[in-house]
């Protein structure tokens, strides 16, 4: 009866041989990987090339994706998948897989000609996370951050060549967001170091990025806005494909929009039998709306906006965080739901106008090579420009039950603590190469969960509130189906699942030329 376990106890070794020769291959890989991309490096915590950006002209990015395609090609014949434990099979295949998928995005894609959002993301977000999201000791930092803003105006010349024929959507997102590049190269970033402006190091590099910013400026809105006619819907073949690489699991396209349709109309017979019950108390005296299709939805409709009145100011959104945060912690540790980490490392703050635009919050986790550097739990304000009306049907949107919700999905004990322990993870590959999938998956449990295990003591408008927000995940599956897969004209009605959302309309526009960037969304945006 002992006789598997003695097998097992003499073939480990040649396991743990070929574990480490994989290990070995892929630190090699990331090495080599993180040489020619310093901001993909600085946003794995790897600090030695944050004075830097890569080089991202045509030329580099196409000898980025030929490295990948020989790792790729290289992966079998220097490691011998047979020979591989258990554990090693899975990091093996997970490697593998994010290679494929990388390279497949790259050919099929081209988000550095099609979508001016991804260079923000070097020009003002690789300076932003080397200045909070590392434990390199400031007056380092600062100097690395000096050293990386003088490559600004040569990554502006490379955006402004690269970008052809974009989709109107995203540059109108890119113009909002490089207005608040501009103003943090100004002034926010003085703010957030504490540096004096006229004696710091950060000055000269910053004086010379703001007039390449503002060059990008007229760029966007003078020339690439007025010639943005691209087509950001990549048609049903290469959105199937795009899913099955994102997803992992073996479901095909149409299975996942039929489980989704299924899925909605589950969903929505839930939230009627809740607004139902809160229906005589919202609205005592008044008649309930006739049980048919349109009557259900009604009553649904109403019952949530006069939930809505329910909210915070805008003043207050970040600090009505911190106080749910606290609430949801204390809640976890009272029921011994599972163990919080220590040292807590998740920050909350406001959204930094540069980023804003795709999201009313994330979460950015610590990076895995430098997993002791704070996570931030960021949420966005309405836009300034905005009229009352907007910022009124904002704030009903994300009204105090729904930032409930959406802190349990980005932070406790949804992003946050999942990607805190996944940082802890004793293999390299599985820190590094998270799955997305899983993490926006445990995130939407979270939120049922929580309230499953006594979370606001049976509020019905929290339950409400988190089967809308659950209701998004699923109608976002059918959304990215009817309009990225299927070019759905924009004079057509969009699917019932998702035109009965029950979504204010300062909430609803773009959600197509969003939902375009990833297919990840098909399990949560």
């Amino acid at each position: 009866m002992f006789r598997p376990f003695i097998l097992l106890m003499l073939t480990t070794p040649a396991f743990a041989d070929e574990d480490a020769k994989l290990a070995g291959f892929f630190k090699d890989f990331l090495e080599e990987f993180m040489k020619h991309a310093p901001v993909e490096a600085s946003r794995l915590g790897d600090h030695r090339y944050d004075d830097r950006i890569e080089d991202l002209s045509p030329t580099a990015r196409a000898e980025s994706v030929q490295r990948q395609r020989d790792a790729l090609s290289r992966l079998p014949k220097e490691i011998a998948f047979d020979k591989l434990s258990s554990e090693g099979k899975v990091d093996f295949q997970i490697l593998r897989d994010s290679l494929v998928k990388n390279i497949w995005l790259a050919d099929n894609t081209k988000p550095y000609e099609t979508d001016p959002r991804v260079w923000n993301e070097y020009l003002t977000d690789s300076v932003f996370l080397i200045l909070t999201q590392s434990t390199v000791k400031k007056t380092q930092a600062v100097r690395d951050a000096a050293s990386r803003i003088t490559f600004i105006p040569k990554t502006v010349a490379a955006a402004k060549e690269s970008l052809k024929g974009p989709p109107r959507v995203v540059v109108e997102t890119a113009i909002k967001q490089n207005r608040g590049a501009i103003g943090f190269f100004e002034k926010d970033i003085f703010k957030l170091t504490g540096e004096t402006p006229n004696v710091s190091p950060l000055a000269g590099p910053c004086k010379s990025a703001v007039a390449a910013l503002k060059d990008y400026q007229k760029f966007l809105e003078e020339e690439l806005l007025p010639r943005a006619k691209g087509e950001w819907r990549i048609g049903k073949e290469k959105f199937d494909k795009k899913l099955d690489l994102e997803l992992d699991a073996n479901i095909a396209a149409d299975e996942v929009l039929k489980t989704a349709e299924a899925e909605a109309e589950r969903v929505r017979s839930e939230m009627y039998v809740i607004a139902r019950q809160l229906w005589a108390k919202e609205f005592p005296k008044k008649p309930l709306p006739s049980d048919d299709a349109e009557g259900r939805r009604d009553c649904i409709r109403k019952v949530m906006a006069k939930l809505g009145k329910e909210h915070g100011e805008v003043d207050s959104l970040v600090a009505d965080a911190k106080e749910t945060a606290d609430e949801i912690k204390q809640f976890l540790k009272a029921k011994d739901i599972l163990r919080l980490p220590k040292p807590d490392r998740c920050e909350i703050l406001e959204m930094p106008e540069f980023q804003r635009g795709n999201s009313t919050a994330y979460l950015n986790p610590a990076p895995p090579l430098d997993p002791k550097a704070r996570s931030f739990y960021a949420v966005s304000p309405p836009p300034k420009e905005w009229d009352d009306r907007r910022v009124r049907s904002y704030l009903e949107e994300y009204n105090s039950a729904m930032m409930r919700i959406l802190t349990i999905h980005e932070a406790y004990p949804g992003h946050y603590v999942q990607l805190e322990y996944s940082n802890r993870h004793p293999s390299l590959i599985r820190r590094v190469l998270m799955s997305g999938t899983f993490a926006e998956g445990w995130a939407v449990y979270s939120e049922q969960m929580m309230l499953d295990q006594g979370f606001g003591d049976g509020d019905l408008s929290l339950r409400l509130h988190q089967l809308k927000f659950y209701l998004r995940a699923v109608t976002n599956a059918i959304l990215a189906r009817a309009c990225p897969a299927l070019r759905l004209p924009s004079e057509r009605p969009l699917p019932r699942a998702v035109s009965a959302l029950h979504r204010p309309s300062c909430c609803r526009s773009a959600s197509c030329g969003r939902g375009s960037r990833s297919s990840r969304h098909a399990s949560r945006t």
